[in-house]
Formats: structure tokens, sequence, C-alpha cells
């Protein structure tokens, strides 16, 4: 096997490092250009073909510079073309044509940008992954380069290296997977997001049956779609009779930026069903809760049911496909669907993973213009067919009495009283054989909800979730007091007070935020710390971090001490009381002062 490099590229106008660390082995190989110091080209192509390298947004920014230097371009140019990726948005295509080279294509290359969750900046992902040491460019870039700031420079490259190492290595389980499917599916996959893998994986299938090859649909802004229910959507009352009426009698628009906009009555629409109020929209259904707590008791069963699968199951169960792909494209997406129910069922982990990816990412795409899946009707239907089944779902468990107490896209919490068991479950059955759905039950203790998106449930088998800000960070997700939501958990599993939990923690990483801050943030002394910043609370600390471009306040930074770079000690200023006072906070939010 090759020796896996992750590189990166520092380029100023009198200045061009390229740099590799060798993941193994830790060493580091620094390639300088400037005045009087030319670049060792045959180095770095005995680097480059003798690797597999990993970058961070290199296929579009370090791979096609990289390549320019290697064609001869000096300093100034490889700026010019790096301004014009960063300030002018230039793709590298456009990139090839202006400063007329070829970016190189024999290379055995990973990028982490589409693999990673979300869209932010190494930095932030460095920040969640509590990287030791966070740091922004310490040089304008505009700036003119000395001696002494080439040695900054290397220093700082070096950490970037560490951190886009650390996310390779976080993310390896999931390369892994992709290059087993590029395997399966003669495709290089290693460097696409999900969504973009179920769109090769599809088009290439779809292309194999029909021998044409797929182009995008050029739909324009203002083409108007309307949805007409399935036959087994059907409701008692007349509330949601009109609902139906009414979803079924108007047009939903295509947007300039392809997305399809509801009706203006469909966003301001609430619909009351027993105790609870419910959304509808493009997004799914949600139900509006708000501070509330729902707690099972002797009398009274709390219980999860989420619908298996349930978007791929109104694509099937309806026959949706693309005007454009027709009945390939049911042929392909069933055939996946079904390979990854039986691969569940035979413990084939590696094959239900893979195809739980196509599956999962090719929806997000059908609401894309720039994607070959782009299908607004498609989306349009499986959506809103979505949302009618389950408000037919809740309307029919409270016509037995048996109250839902919360929805959010595709399943329910219902607060069943044990006297009303035998009802709730023949409801259940009887939706699930006339929708041809199923659902998957979880029984909780407890449900503690800021919002629907927003709580913290407390399983009866001594497991807990926690959703939208109370779940743990994650590489999805930004580190915040992640010690207050550990504080609320055992205050609510176990009643130890939240002081309790606070202060006998020691791990500095559960007291730390991050979060970026446009233009760059300066601390309390007026020092630059960057676009990205960690801070903890300090009881010594006063006043706020704040924003470098206006001097206003950074949200919620009163008391901050900026970190970053972690400490091997815990510091001994921590503000105990300030992160007591958050977790009670938390307590009351989610309705369980």
């Amino acid at each position: 096997m090759k020796p896996v490099r992750v590189f990166d590229l520092e380029i100023y106008k009198d200045y061009f490092l390229a740099a590799f660390r060798d993941v193994k082995t830790g060493k580091h190989a620094m390639f300088e250009m400037f005045e009087d110091h030319p670049f060792d080209i045959t180095g770095v192509r005995k680097i480059i073909k003798e690797s597999t390298l990993v970058s961070f947004n290199g296929i579009n920014f370090d791979m096609p510079l990289l390549s320019l230097a290697l064609k001869g371009a000096d300093n100034a140019t490889i700026k010019q073309a790096s301004d014009a990726i960063i300030v002018s948005n230039l793709r590298s295509w456009q990139l090839e044509q202006r400063f007329k080279f070829k970016t190189i294509q024999a290379v055995d290359h990973i990028d982490l940008i589409e693999v990673a969750p979300g869209k932010v900046s190494l930095k932030i992902y460095g920040g969640r992954l509590h990287c030791q040491k966070m740091q922004d460019l310490p040089i304008e870039p505009s700036a003119s380069i000395s001696p002494a700031d080439r040695e900054a420079l290397k220093i700082y490259c070096a950490n970037d290296l560490a951190t886009t190492e650390d996310l390779y290595r976080k993310l390896l389980p999931q390369i892994e997977l992709r290059a087993k499917m590029g395997e399966e599916y003669s495709q290089e996959l290693r460097s696409k997001s999900d969504a973009q893998i179920a769109e090769v994986v599809i088009k290439a299938q779809v292309e194999g049956i029909t021998g044409d090859t797929l182009t995008r649909p050029e739909i324009e802004a203002g083409t108007r779609y309307s949805y007409t229910a399935p036959d087994f959507i059907v409701f008692e009352g007349p509330l949601l009779q009109d609902v139906l009426e009414r979803v079924q009698s108007d047009y939903f628009v295509v947007q300039d930026s392809g997305k399809v906009d509801e009706p203006k009555w469909l966003k301001d629409l609430i619909i009351p069903i027993g105790g609870t109020e419910y959304r509808m929209g493009i997004g799914g259904l949600h139900s509006t809760e708000s501070s509330v707590a729902h707690i099972a008791n002797d009398d009274t069963l709390l219980v999860d049911r989420d619908v298996a699968s349930y978007y791929p199951n109104i694509i099937l169960g309806l026959g949706l496909a693309p005007l454009h792909m027709g009945n390939a494209f049911s042929a392909v997406y069933r055939s996946i669907v079904e390979r990854r129910l039986e691969a569940k069922h035979n413990g084939d982990k590696v094959t239900n993973e893979v195809l739980k990816i196509v599956i999962n990412g090719s929806f997000g795409k059908f609401g894309s213009k720039w994607s070959v899946l782009y299908s607004p009707d498609l989306l349009l239907a499986t959506t809103i067919t979505g949302q009618l089944a389950l408000l037919m779902l809740i309307e029919q468990l409270d016509l037995f009495g048996v109250p839902v107490v919360s929805a959010n896209t595709d399943g329910i919490v219902i607060k069943c009283p044990k006297a009303k068991l035998e009802a709730m479950e023949s409801t259940v059955v009887a939706w699930e054989f006339v929708t041809g759905f199923e659902t998957e039950a979880t029984e909780y203790a407890a449900l503690y909800s800021r919002d629907v998106n927003n709580y913290i449930a407390l399983k009866t088998n001594g497991t807990h979730k926690c959703k939208g800000v109370y779940a743990q960070a994650a590489l999805s997700k930004n580190p915040s007091n992640t010690i207050c939501v550990d504080a609320v958990i055992a205050k609510l599993k176990l009643g130890t007070p939240v002081a309790d939990t606070i202060r006998g923690c020691t791990d500095i990483e559960k007291f730390v935020c991050i979060r970026s801050v446009k233009g760059g943030a300066l601390d309390q002394y007026g020092d630059y710390l960057g676009k990205a910043v960690r801070w903890y609370y300090s009881s010594l600390m006063e006043g706020p971090l704040r924003y470098k471009i206006n001097g206003y306040t950074v949200s919620r930074t009163e008391g901050a001490q900026a970190l970053m770079e972690l400490p091997t000690d815990l510091p001994v200023d921590i503000d105990y009381e300030w992160y007591i006072r958050e977790a009670e906070s938390i307590l009351a939010d989610i309705g369980a002062a």
C-alpha cells in the first residue's frame, strides 16, 4: 500500500509552500518557492506519484494550484489564481482556461470536504474533534513574506496538516466504505458526499438500462405543480378533509433557487388535533409544543412510533419516479432498497451501510436543480403524502381517545393510557395495513422538550436520546457546554444535583464552546483570535469577545476565556456558577424545572 500523506498549500505573492505529512510516521516534507529559491518540481512529483494524498478542499483549490506550480508558474501567478478561486469563485475548469494549464488527473487523491458532515471550515472541524491547537492564518493574505514569516507559516501549515490528519482518521470508516462502494460500482467515490454518491450510482445504473446519457432537467422558475393524494389518504373529520381538498386544489411553485414553495395558507396553517397543534410544509410535519415534559407512570405509556424507511417506501409504494428516468429509475431504486433489506436481514453490515447511503442520499438530490435527479414533483409527492399519512394516524388515534403529544417528519410520540393500549395497537396495525407502511416502537420513561426539534428522551431501558441543541458534540455539531447537558441528564435520571455533576467534572472538553465568527474575533485585550474560536467561561474574565470588523459583541461570550490551545490541566478559573445556571436554565426550557 502507498503511504497516506495529508497535504496543504500556503500562497502569497512572493511565497509558495506545498507541505505534506505522512500519516503513519508523522514526518513532514515541505517544498517552498520564493526569491532565489526555486520550487522542487521533481521532489513534489515524486511524492505525488508514490502517495495516497488527502486534502481538505483539495479538488477545488489545492490540487489545481499545485498543478499550476508544477507547470512552472511563479509566485505572483499562483497568487492571482488563488485569489480567482477565493474572491471570484472560479471553478477549476475556468481556472484552467484563464491560466492555461491542466490539473493533474492521475493522482490517488481523497478530498475530505464532502465526506465530512455539514459545510464548515477545517478549523471548526478541528474544534469539534477537540484538536489541541486551533489557529487562524497568522499573516494577512496580501502581505509580503519575510524569512521570519516563512517559519511562522510552516508552523501554521503543520498545524493544519495535523488537523487534516485528525479529520481523516475520524472519517476513515466512511472513506473505507466509499472505497468498497467504488469497487462495486466502478466509480471513484472516496471524495463524495452521501447525496453525490446516490446521484452517481443511480445515474450509472439508469444509463445502463436505457443506454442514454442522462443530463439534469431544466425546469423554469414559476413552473407550477399540483398534488394528488393516494387513495389510502382518508380523513374522518371536516378539518382535515378541508386540508386535503385545499392541498390538492392549489399549486406549488418552483422558485429561482429550484426549490418548491408551498402556498402561503399552508405555511400559516395550524392544525389542532386533541391537545396538540401541527404545522405542514415541504420539510415535513411538525408539532408545535414548547417547554413541556411528558412522563410515563403506572397509568400511562409513552411510545415513540417511527415509520421505517418512510420516504423510500412512499416512493416505491406510489411508483414515483423522475419524469426523465421513468421505469428505469423505479427498477433501479427498488433493487437497491430490496438489496439493502436482504443485507440487513443477513447481517451484511457493509452492504447494508453502502445501500443506506444511496437510498438516503438520493432524496436530497430530488430538490437540487443542479442534480440529474432533480424532480420537484417527486419531492412534493413524497413529503406531502408523508405528512397527510401521519395526520391520518394521529386523527384515528385521537378518535379512540389516544393522545399524540409530538410529531416530526416520520414519527409520532403517543401518550397512551394503559386502559387504551389495545385501541392504540389495533389503530396502528390498521393504519399500517391500509398504507403499507411499518412502524417501529420505542418506549420512553419521559420526554422533555424545548420544542419538537430539541429534546431529551429517557428510554425505559435506561438509555437516553438527545436531539438538537442537547445532542452531544460530534463531527456534525459544535461542542457547547456539554457538561451542562450531562448534568441535566444526571438530574433527570438519578436526581443528582446539577452542581455535583458540574463541579465533579475534570474534562476541559466538556466545558468548551466553539463557533465561527464572521470576519474573526478579538479577545477582551484586543488580540486577534481567528474566525473559528474556542472558549470556556472564566470567573476571572470580564467582558465579551468582539467581532473584529465592527467591535460588536459575539453572542453569549460575556466572561469567555479564549482557549485556542487546550491545556494539560483543568483551568483553575472555571466559572462553575455560570455552568450551574446554564444547566438550571435547560431544565426550565424543557419543562423539568
